[in-house]
């Protein structure tokens, strides 16, 4: 799984997730969704979710919950760098969490483990938080501070030896105690620290985060010590499993489920399995919603996926190098009509995504690409001849080859030919236009984007990338011009999303410095804006100081939100408590089957 190149700020499972979300860019949605137009007052829509959801006491004891995932997790440990999204689940079922997070992406104590919560803003950052007394690991030692003392000193990226994929946070904590009796532990911070729900969620014991082999290695395949409504009882790396059974040191809602059973099934298979019996549970593309929603016994839940669907223009080299010519890309793309194309076949409104940071179902979403300017044609013209690239009437041999405004195939690549091409000393004006391989609806994006850039004189050529190749070989490494993936939503983003956004620096030898910024464009201002929301402990000002970096990211013309990406979920009518969770943190004990 691909890295940022400074991964201290990578939340566990963000980069996995946004692989996921841009492999899956397409997964369907259908379920209303209210969104704020520009100059809204910033409160949340509908949340993304559609879930079954059913009381505890319509739930069945015992059986075993089936889950399609998209491949066995390399490692238990969240905080490592080859940690997915399964990862992410497996942590969620069996470890504490003293914030999880509801539909609109909002931060909720976990009452199981945390009875509350308070700060101190003077004289330094305090948040003293009060434990469940109940709260213990399943060898019967207490959850308390000095848990929550190892996995600082583990990830606070001052020992090397630990094998980290995130430090944003902890770096900035200056000591973790016990408080007056042994439920409070206090955290100190060095410097103010907006984001610090995020933190200790998930909780590893210190028998995990106390050594460092133990943290690497140690848990890849096992995990020994829970303190969740579920265990581990094995991972399976012949079957693609991961058995979870009912954790009988737990104290809270007793799991319904004897067993939940992580199976990794491809998507094209996930159909058949689901119409077969051996899965119960599964994210579904749109091409098989028909056929899912068709089949005795199984149903489909739909709604707005906490992630979205971008164009990235990389600015590094080239053309597009030139802040103007970027604008033109940007602005020649009629982003409400491909919204339209993808979002209202499956039934949600064709809304284009005005936000790189907050979407729509969260508090503080506004819509901020008047930053940029709305889709024009003409201006876009008037930019790319402003750069230097004016209107030719001659044809290149591509464009004889293709046909004026026409696409010509060539082995893996499309080129799509202006019918009245831009050039610049004598050379015509053409962009690398890179997509995952194997999705009928990027194809259809892509070949719209395309078309639209044709209009003002833009050649483009389209090159289909299959796997993994797609991120570590072209995104990650700047291999491209144009390029559609997707990020993920968070209900943290000056800690998440900055490593996305900062400002490329140069590297001690030579190279540049990117971090997740894989676009390569990225201002000063931007990076201060989001340093300030991310030390700003008022939540109304950290918004706004939000909604000022989005305008300026929109600006810099380097990441183009299209859409929300849709979440579609295949599962068994009988199962209860689960569908498209979007932002909400699954109640992993409510899972299960109706009576």
């Amino acid at each position: 799984m691909i890295r940022s190149a400074n991964p201290s700020a990578v939340s566990p499972g963000r980069q996995a997730r946004a692989l996921r979300a841009a492999m899956a860019l397409t997964a369907g949605a259908a379920m209303t969704l209210t969104a704020c137009s520009s100059g809204g007052s910033g409160a949340a829509g509908t949340a993304g979710t559609d879930i079954a959801s059913v009381a505890r006491t319509g739930v069945r004891d015992g059986g075993t919950l089936r889950w399609a995932t998209d491949e066995l997790p390399r490692t238990l440990n969240a905080y490592q760098a080859d940690a997915s999204a399964d990862t992410e689940t497996i942590a969620g079922a069996t470890l504490p969490a003293m914030y999880r997070l509801d539909g609109h992406g909002a931060p909720q104590e976990d009452t199981d483990f945390l009875t509350g919560a308070d700060v101190a803003q003077s004289p330094r950052q305090t948040v003293t938080y009060h434990l469940n007394p109940k709260a213990k690991w399943s060898d019967g030692r207490a959850v308390g501070a000095a848990d929550f003392i190892a996995q600082w000193k583990a990830l606070n990226g001052k020992n090397s030896a630990y094998w980290t994929s995130r430090n944003a946070g902890y770096d900035r904590i200056s000591d973790v105690r016990q408080g007056k009796d042994a439920q409070q532990v206090e955290v100190t911070f060095a410097t103010p620290y907006a984001d610090w729900r995020s933190l200790f969620s998930p909780l590893y014991p210190k028998s995990v985060t106390s050594d460092a082999d133990t943290f690497n290695d140690g848990v890849r395949t096992k995990l020994p010590v829970v303190a969740g409504p579920f265990a581990v009882k094995a991972v399976d790396s012949k079957k693609g499993t991961v058995t979870l059974v009912r954790n009988p040191s737990w104290w809270g809602d007793r799991a319904k489920l004897d067993q939940l059973v992580l199976t990794a099934v491809p998507m094209d298979k996930r159909a058949a399995a689901l119409a077969a019996g051996t899965l119960d549970l599964a994210e579904i593309d749109p091409e098989t919603v028909p056929k899912v929603a068709a089949t005795k016994g199984l149903a489909v839940r739909k709604a707005p996926d906490a992630a979205y669907a971008q164009l990235a223009i990389n600015g590094s080299t080239g053309p597009l190098a030139d802040e103007r010519v970027r604008h033109a890309v940007a602005r020649a793309i009629d982003r409400k009509a491909i919204a339209t194309s993808v979002l209202k076949p499956l039934g949600l409104p064709a809304e284009a995504l005005g936000n790189h940071l907050v979407l729509p179902s969260q508090n503080g979403y506004h819509d901020n690409s008047s930053a940029l300017g709305s889709n024009d044609v003409q201006q876009a013209q008037a930019l790319l001849a402003d750069a230097g690239w004016k209107r030719s009437t001659a044809k290149t041999g591509d464009q004889a080859a293709g046909g004026p405004g026409r696409t010509a195939a060539s082995g893996a690549v499309t080129v799509v030919e202006p019918a009245a091409a831009v050039t610049k000393s004598g050379k015509q004006l053409s962009m690398r236009f890179v997509l995952p391989a194997g999705s009928p609806t990027l194809d259809a994006v892509g070949s719209k984007i395309a078309t639209m850039l044709s209009g003002i004189g833009i050649r483009t050529e389209i090159t289909k990338v299959d796997g993994d190749s797609y991120f570590q070989d072209h995104i990650a490494s700047g291999d491209f011009d144009l390029a559609l993936y997707s990020w993920p939503g968070t209900a943290y983003p000056a800690t998440d999303d900055t490593p996305i956004f900062a400002k490329p620096v140069p590297a001690p030898d030579g190279s540049l410095t990117v971090a997740q910024n894989y676009t390569r464009v990225g201002t000063d201002q931007i990076d201060q804006l989001l340093d300030r929301a991310g030390g700003e402990l008022d939540a109304g000002q950290a918004r706004d100081l939000t909604t000022k970096a989005d305008a300026r990211i929109w600006a810099a013309a380097g990441s183009v939100p299209l859409y929300q990406r849709p979440g579609l979920v295949g599962l068994r009518t009988t199962v209860a408590n689960a569908g498209v969770f979007g932002f909400e943190t699954p109640v992993y004990q409510n899972l299960g089957f109706r009576k």
